[in-house]
């Protein structure tokens, strides 16, 4: 009977990214380490799971691929082959590969890419020559496989039915110099068991949850193609006492333990079947019990349409709380605001899970960083470190979709313009090896993220020299301008200092790109600079896109909304109070000279009849300055929901968009940072 497997088609390919995404992860990690025993179980289990996804949904040539990935990755776990640069080389160029042909059955050519070319190298690389390790012979043999180990203690014999070489001695050696266990178990399957592949399945998830197996036999490729008979065996290492093991595998249907030894460690050991005993007139197994009580997490996979049409829902329940309250103060009925005050602390609860629903590591765009990183640096011919920290750090997703540009255009100009060659990196007594740093940070209801290098930094006189060539300042403008002004120029369209622009960038070539894509975003960049010890480029987002705290205010007969996050304060002045510096008014607040803006001129609102002596003024805030602006009147925070303004306003400067106000009345929600 054939099976429609299209419909698993979306799932297929989103579990398959992220594979993918670990087999780059694990190959880097590889490369640094070639004897990393985690990183090559890690990346065998994603080309295995990769293979066995593959054949099922049909996909051929990927599943190929896979197969002989996976005999290569097989003779790195025995040590039979050491993961040098080649190795490393035709795996990542088989990472490339598996990624084009995904994308190729994303646009519904499903064998369209080949990878017999990779396939033809992974063999030569079987074939080739490999150094040979002195095998470690099993008691069963009758031979010992190191009489000094054996006097010291350090390893015990055990009956097994397979040969442990040299190189697992030396990672199960390891693994008691960091106080784990190493445990060698025996398991049988039932006889009757129709799907025997799949217990072992179950087996290696339940025991990789928290630790490692460092071999089996059969070979894990007959295992999962179940090509064995009822028993099969493992070397388990983890921190996990012989109890819990035994309770976890035990715990599984259709699965029983026969032996576990401890190889070395604490004299502990299993070889009998688990105790049995009646309940209810049924026979249970006394360690289901044990492990029933266990609560396991789950998830479930939701489509984002589901989550933003979920979201839209609650912002028109936001929407319609803020008119109840209205109407609420305006009756002044005690029964109703009773009801109102139930109704928000509801929708505040429901409003909460949503956000954090749709909030997603921004592990998941970090992560393709490395490779290209990597990547570049080698065409580069550049030795650089690149070090990634806070990737735990939550943004709404629409943040994340969209935040992944600008970062590789960041990324890119610090490997190509940012570090220096090798010469001038010694010639400066500074470390060969470049350093470039991506960093993530919580900061109120924001996200930073960083962008730092360690390389010669930008030429405040360059720019300043490109600004007048280009006519963009004149000679006496730019001297009057603070360092921090002039470094903003880079983000001009088609500003660069750059004498050679290259394919890979142009350092201020494109920066305009970025800081429109993160203004898009109601966020902000800004870069620090120092002559001869590197650039910061520091990012600031909103946590998300879709519910804000606003300050409304007034301005003519319209109301405004200000997004909290750009508000410092809040004051009252009068018109005596403002003074004109160069034709700018300004007012003198707590020492500091502030400069001011008329949110009227601002937003061209016809002139009122209306006069009072006394202003009031929002301290705004735009990178490192801030800015007054002057409304008529003040009404509150409030919680809005960011409505778009449609196609035909789109690109607008100085709105991010429209929220409804609980009168049913519609405020435009000003953007700071692209108004003033």
């Amino acid at each position: 009977m054939n099976m429609d497997m299209s419909q698993y088609l979306d799932v297929f390919i989103e579990e398959g990214k992220e594979h993918l995404l670990i087999l780059s992860k694990g190959l880097l990690e590889l490369e640094k380490d070639p004897r990393n025993l985690s990183s090559i179980n890690e990346i065998f289990r994603s080309a295995h799971t990769l293979k066995g996804m593959s054949a099922t949904m049909g996909f051929n040539n990927m599943a190929e691929l896979t197969h002989h990935m996976e005999d290569v990755l097989t003779r790195l776990k025995d040590g039979v082959m050491i993961a040098d640069g080649m190795v490393i080389d035709v795996l990542l160029d088989c990472l490339d590969r598996l990624q084009m042909i995904t994308e190729s059955i994303q646009e519904g050519q499903s064998n369209g890419v080949s990878g017999t070319d990779l396939i033809e190298k992974l063999e030569y690389l079987i074939s080739g020559d490999q150094p040979e390790h002195p095998t470690i012979i099993s008691e069963e043999s009758g031979q010992d496989y190191n009489q000094e180990q054996k006097a010291s203690g350090e390893l015990v014999n055990i009956e097994m039915p397979f040969k442990l070489n040299e190189y697992d001695m030396t990672i199960i050696k390891e693994v008691h110099a960091k106080n784990l266990n190493a445990y060698y178990i025996a398991i049988d399957i039932a006889k009757d068991c129709l799907m025997k592949s799949v217990r072992v399945f179950m087996v290696f998830k339940a025991l990789e949850a928290d630790g490692e197996i460092i071999k089996t036999y059969p070979l894990a490729e007959d295992l999962d193609e179940g090509k064995f008979e009822k028993e099969f065996h493992i070397i388990l290492v983890n921190g996990l006492d012989g109890d819990t093991i035994l309770q976890r595998i035990n715990n599984i249907s259709e699965v029983e333990v026969k032996t576990i030894k401890p190889i070395s460690g604490p004299s502990w050991s299993y070889s009998s079947p688990p105790i049995i005993q009646e309940k209810n007139g049924a026979m249970i197994n006394q360690t289901d019990e044990v492990i029933k009580t266990h609560k396991v997490k789950q998830t479930v996979r939701v489509d984002i349409e589901k989550l933003d049409i979920l979201l839209n829902l609650v912002g028109e329940l936001v929407i319609n709380k803020g008119r109840l309250e209205q109407i609420g103060s305006t009756q002044k009925h005690n029964d109703l605001n009773e009801v109102v005050e139930q109704i928000e602390r509801i929708t505040n609860d429901l409003q909460n899970i949503v956000m954090k629903v749709r909030m997603v590591p921004i592990e998941n765009v970090f992560n393709r960083f490395p490779r290209m990183i990597r990547d570049l640096a080698k065409d580069e011919g550049k030795d650089i470190e690149f070090i990634i920290e806070g990737k735990e750090t939550e943004l709404d997703r629409t943040v994340i979709d969209e935040i992944g540009d600008p970062l590789v255009h960041l990324l890119r100009n610090a490997v190509d313009h940012g570090i220096e060659e090798a010469h001038v990196r010694k010639a400066a007594g500074k470390p060969l090896t470049g350093t470039v740093r991506l960093i993530a940070r919580y900061q109120g209801n924001n996200v930073f993220i960083e962008v730092i290098d360690d390389g010669g930094g930008f030429d405040v006189e360059s720019i300043k020299n490109t600004a007048i060539d280009k006519g963009i300042l004149t000679a006496q403008s730019v001297n009057e301008l603070s360092t921090d002004e002039i470094l903003q120029l880079v983000f001009r369209p088609g500003f660069s200092t750059a004498k050679n622009i290259t394919d890979v960038s142009g350092r201020g070539v494109g920066l305009d790109v970025v800081k429109s894509k993160i203004e898009s975003l109601n966020g902000e960049i800004h870069v620090q600079t120092k002559p001869g010890e590197g650039t910061t480029f520091r990012i600031r987002l909103p946590l998300t896109l879709a519910i804000l705290q606003a300050l409304l205010v007034q301005v003519g007969t319209d109301t405004y909304a200000i997004p909290l996050f750009s508000v410092d304060e809040t004051t009252m002045i009068t018109e005596n109070e403002i003074k004109m510096i160069h034709s700018q008014e300004v007012i003198v607040l707590r020492g500091t000279v502030l400069p001011l803006v008329r949110a009227r001129s601002l937003l061209e609102v016809p002139p009122s009849d209306y006069a009072s002596d006394t202003m009031y003024v929002v301290v705004v805030r735009k990178g490192e300055k801030q800015v007054g602006m002057v409304v008529d009147s003040m009404l509150g925070q409030q919680e809005v929901v960011i409505k778009s303004l449609g196609k035909l306003m789109d690109g607008i400067s100085g709105f991010a968009g429209a929220t409804i106000l609980g009168d049913g009345g519609v405020s435009l929600i000003l953007d700071v940072g692209t108004l003033i």
